[in-house]
């Protein structure tokens, strides 16, 4: 079983920039594809990005795309979400995923993830 832990999260201005981390521990890091969904109040928890076990695919949310960059340290067990370009839309509870591939991530939204992370804030003021 996988442990994931999210830090980075906080208060931004819009157009400002954080990068989140999340923490793996407890199983085969490399076994899995990351990736990062975040819910907003009232929302769904919608699909942000996701990389592949080896880091040599990824997939964006069109929302985010051209602002976030998401990268893996296999040697450190770590995945990380650069945020650029904040906008308050951003704001919301980001979540650490673990699930066994990129594009069923990607493609199969929430319900295709096997572990979850508890989630940090992001808050993105006008």
């Amino acid at each position: 079983q996988v442990q994931l832990v999210e830090s980075g999260g906080g208060l931004v201005q819009a157009g400002g920039s954080l990068r989140l981390s999340c923490a793996a521990s407890g199983g085969t890091f490399i076994s899995y594809a990351i990736g990062w969904f975040r819910q907003a109040p009232g929302k769904e928890r919608e699909f942000v990005a996701v990389i592949s076990r080896s880091g040599s695919i990824t997939y964006y949310a069109n929302s985010v795309k051209g602002r976030f960059t998401i990268s893996r340290d296999n040697a450190k067990n770590m995945v990380y979400l650069q945020m650029n370009s904040l906008k308050p839309e951003d704001t919301a509870v980001y979540y650490c995923a673990a699930g066994k591939g990129a594009t069923s991530i990607q493609a199969g939204g929430p319900t295709s993830v096997d572990y979850w992370g508890k989630g940090t804030l992001v808050t993105v003021s006008s």
